[in-house]
């Protein structure tokens, strides 16, 4: 009897199916955002016969496409908090497969435009979306893990984008490979839409109403807190470092160290494999939120010596792969206890607006850094590009620490 009533007072667990099925379904979803960011970019050489255009022309398809996207983040984080996060998801899943068969049937650069513009607008929804699932919906001991796993199923999207569009390219057309990313953004969406009952969430629970301009406010006042600006900065940093990963590094380090052009691409597809798997470390490591800030200085500082390395040292070929690989290990560390960062600086009401501000600095740094570091590469300076990496990777440990610092100062007493 006692035993019985003892058992019914208790907090019912949260299932560990219950979890892992969230968590895999918005992975899932995550992979296909990542994997839209770089649907174009391998395909570069066929694009630019098929419409006679620049390299530049083509870079600014991606421009166009980060441009949208950080727009579309923000204002979509005030969506998520006022509709729920489910119908939000699933527009972008179905404007990500909309814009892919439309580049795939492209008749000009301006059309191509066009779709980019619909691409970044699906691309835009989804760090509000999945963070607010995640946020409200996994167990809190559990949280790490699913940072981690949101962030591996990224790097994977990043990695399956040219393993998968560079082959059906070279078998059939470029064409062929653009409807089949178009064939698996409605293939997930599909998979999402018969679960959907596993991503239904309430919106935000809203202030109490009050005058017009009061309720305006509210909706607003996460802006006036430090530490969201200062996330901000840090997924700014994290954004211009990636972004250099992906666009020019490899090609700097084949410059200087003599490295065989079909080991250009491996050396991306191993950093990224490499960051997924150094997420799942890291998804340990953030388990505990007091170390999160630790944790990504040493990620990211391991990753500016490997960088370094990279710059200065004298090395063999076959060692450049595993230096990539190395260093995005270590990038990926990083990973879920930086997501933590930005939990800690958020209120519970504001999650998808907090999250569409701050990751618009993903969108914003990726858009900046090419016009940077593009200027580096055109001009030769290869050493220069590996050493404005490890300075933005430096850049970040002290971010990190600097979002800790203010988010203490204003939780102090005055």
């Amino acid at each position: 009897m006692s035993s019985s009533s003892t058992t019914s007072t208790l907090p019912p667990p949260v299932a560990l199916r219950q979890d892992a099925s969230l968590i895999g379904l918005v992975g899932l979803a995550h992979m296909v955002s990542h994997f839209s960011q770089l649907l174009l970019a391998p395909l570069f050489p066929w694009l630019k016969d098929a419409f006679n255009a620049s390299y530049a022309e083509l870079g600014f398809l991606m421009t166009i496409f980060f441009v949208t996207s950080c727009a579309v983040q923000t204002a979509s984080g005030f969506v998520v908090d006022r509709l729920g996060p489910r119908p939000v998801l699933f527009a972008g899943l179905a404007m990500l497969g909309v814009a892919a068969f439309g580049f795939a049937a492209s008749t000009g650069y301006w059309m191509m435009a066009f779709f980019a513009i619909v691409a970044g607008t699906g691309n835009g929804v989804f760090h509000p979306v999945d963070y607010t699932l995640l946020n409200r919906k996994v167990s809190a001991p559990r949280l790490g893990h699913a940072y981690s796993v949101h962030g591996i199923t990224g790097s994977l999207g990043w990695a399956l984008a040219p393993a998968m569009m560079v082959p059906i390219a070279l078998s059939y057309s470029w064409r062929a490979a653009l409807a089949s990313a178009g064939v698996l953004a409605f293939a997930v969406l599909a998979v999402l839409w018969f679960n959907r009952e596993r991503l239904s969430l309430p919106a935000a629970p809203r202030p109490a109403q009050g005058p017009a301009h009061a309720a305006a406010e509210s909706a607003t006042a996460f802006l006036r807190i430090p530490a969201v600006w200062m996330c901000f900065g840090f997924f700014f940093f994290y954004a211009m470092a990636l972004s250099v990963v992906q666009a020019f590094a490899p090609e700097a380090a084949r410059q200087l160290h003599g490295v065989p052009l079909a080991l250009v691409a491996v050396c991306l597809t191993i950093y990224m494999v490499c960051a997924a798997g150094g997420m799942v470390l890291g998804g340990f490591l953030a388990s505990d939120p007091a170390r999160c800030e630790r944790v990504v200085g040493l990620g990211f500082g391991l990753a500016a010596l490997i960088a370094l390395l990279l710059a200065f040292a004298h090395l063999p070929a076959a060692a450049v792969p595993v230096l990539f690989g190395a260093m995005g290990f270590s990038a990926g560390i990083a990973g879920p206890s930086r997501d933590l960062l930005v939990k800690k600086s958020t209120p519970d009401n504001a999650t998808g607006r907090v999250y569409g501000v701050v990751y618009s600095g993903l969108d914003i740094g990726q858009a900046i850094s090419p016009l940077i570091f593009g200027v580096l590469m055109d001009h030769g300076q290869f050493q220069g590009v590996l050493i404005g990496l490890a300075v933005v990777q430096a850049v970040l440990i002290a971010s990190a620490f600097n979002v800790r610092r203010v988010r203490r100062t204003a939780l102090a007493p005055a």
